[in-house]
């Protein structure tokens, strides 16, 4: 399940970044993108945590 969410939080930030307006704008995230990727990070960290990984690659 660690990994379902992960996917799903990794892949709701990227679709966010490829079609939000200020994204491309800026090159300051708008603050959706910034709680996004806190939410990919996180799903990241606890697959980790239930896999029994370390290191932080993913």
């Amino acid at each position: 399940m660690s990994s379902e969410a992960f996917e799903n939080a990794r892949l709701t930030y990227e679709q966010h970044m490829r079609t939000c307006r200020q994204c491309h704008a800026d090159t300051v995230p708008c603050a959706v993108s910034k709680h996004l990727l806190r939410i990919c990070n996180n799903a990241r960290r606890e697959l980790l945590r239930s896999s029994g990984h370390r290191s932080a690659r993913a």
